[in-house]
């Protein structure tokens, strides 16, 4: 059988589909391949998350007037990477349809692993003073710049393949990334924190991390590739169902959709960092328990988040995507009232807050990334996914941290509870106002 051309292909691609065209790609080596990519970005992300708690505030920050101060500072830094990010889809977009997908996730991953290994040679603010804060700047901006074009229509492709009663099952796959990208960061960092000393982990155990980020992005680009070389990638590329177009082109058609879809998933964005980052801050900073012991409970919680993410797809299937996602973020809601109380509550009261906090995310979170692409007919489909997905982790969790630290430290931990429900009222009202989100696109549409 003839391998599959289209206009976005480069040469490297159209030789990788004729080598692969008696090896058919199944789903499950879509699915391999999805959840190695999100683990990839997510281990990226929070190797980065982690290190702006345990490591840039006195390494990078230290100039601060205080341990508080120096960590919004790093938080701050931290967000950078979300502005980025939709700016890094626009131009990879071009770059897919001009010299193909291969060309451009090669280009964006070693960009973002790149970006992450240079932080680890990163001189601290004693040495080289204020061009430490303007490198990594640079560096985290790269990051997001990066993850942008590191969207490779993967999960739209798996979801594209999934059977009418299985949707969800099929959309919770991609989210599996981010617990398990989560879970070896914090092994590591845990690593790292319990057996060395304060000094040398500061000065050379933290920058393990990112160097093993690299090496996790060259093994993810291989699997991803082989994927986007297949003869069934190239086929779904010829049926427009997964071309890139121009952002501006598909606004044009979709803005609604792409406001909807980006406050959709805004509760379980906005509870993802609540989870993962912004605890570790408060219990480094106001105590509770060690910063090694908690990240072992954190990982626990990954575990906890894991299974709960496979439930959503089993729940989604039952009673659909639409009423899933109304129902997590109602639980978040309701969890916001107690949330505070558990994380001021000593060490038991933070380890609950972590176990319950994820299981709530995972029911949440594992439906997100569905309802994002599938506001979008087969045209739009992959830009207007990508492009939503940028924007609602942009305005639900770049500032999480850098927000809840901040109404925290000043007004009191009561204040994040706030923040939580605001996230679930936004996302209960996009829900009222959108389609269903659990109905298929009409497979006719193409505009």
């Amino acid at each position: 059988m003839s391998s599959v051309s289209t206009p976005t292909s480069s040469g490297m691609e159209k030789d990788a589909r004729q080598m692969h065209d008696d090896k058919p790609i199944s789903p499950g080596s879509i699915a391999i391949g999805v959840v190695i990519g999100r683990m990839s970005e997510f281990f990226d992300f929070f190797v980065y998350g982690l290190a702006s708690v345990l490591v840039f505030p006195r390494l990078v920050f230290s100039f601060a007037a205080d341990p508080v101060s120096a960590t919004l500072m790093s938080f701050a830094v931290f967000s950078l990477a979300f502005m980025a990010r939709p700016v890094g889809s626009f131009v990879f977009m071009w770059i897919d349809r001009n010299y193909g997908r291969g060309t451009k996730l090669t280009i964006a991953l070693f960009l973002l692993g790149g970006s992450t290994a240079s932080i680890a040679f990163l001189p601290g603010f004693e040495t080289i003073g204020y061009w430490s804060v303007a490198l990594l700047a640079l560096f985290r901006l790269g990051q997001g710049f990066a993850l942008g074009g590191a969207w490779d229509g993967l999960a739209s492709l798996l979801s594209l393949s999934a059977p009418d009663n299985r949707r969800g099952w099929y959309a919770m796959i991609p989210q599996l990334g981010a617990p398990l990208g989560f879970a070896l960061a914090s092994i590591l960092f845990g690593y790292f924190v319990a057996n060395l000393s304060d000094a040398d982990f500061l000065s050379w155990g933290w920058r393990y991390p990112f160097f093993v980020a690299f090496a996790i992005n060259v093994v993810a680009l291989f699997a991803r590739l082989r994927i986007v070389a297949s003869k069934e990638f190239g086929e779904a590329l010829a049926a427009n169902e997964l071309q890139a177009r121009p952002v501006f082109e598909m606004l044009s058609k979709h803005a609604h959709d792409v406001v909807l879809g980006a406050f959709v998933p805004l509760a379980s964005f906005a509870m993802f960092h609540l989870v993962t980052i912004f605890p570790l801050s408060w219990v480094t900073l106001f105590g509770g328990q060690s910063a090694a012991e908690f990240l072992w409970v954190q990982v626990t919680g990954a575990a906890v988040g894991l299974v709960a993410i496979v439930l959503s797809g089993l729940l989604a299937d039952r009673i659909g995507r639409r009423n899933q996602l109304m129902i997590g973020a109602i639980i978040i809601a309701v969890f916001s009232f107690s949330a505070p109380f558990l994380l001021d509550a000593g060490g038991k009261g933070q380890d609950a807050f972590i176990i319950i906090g994820f299981g709530i995310l995972g029911l949440s979170f594992g439906q997100a990334s569905g309802a994002v692409s599938s506001r979008f007919g087969q045209y739009y489909r992959y830009t207007g996914s990508a492009f939503t997905s940028d924007l609602a982790w942009l305005i639900g969790a770049g500032f999480a941290p850098l927000v809840a630290l901040g109404l925290a430290s000043n007004f009191g931990i009561i204040f994040i509870g706030g923040y939580l429900i605001s996230g679930a009222i936004c996302t209960i009202v996009a829900l009222s106002v959108s389609r269903a989100l659990d109905q298929a696109v009409d497979p006719g549409e193409t505009k």
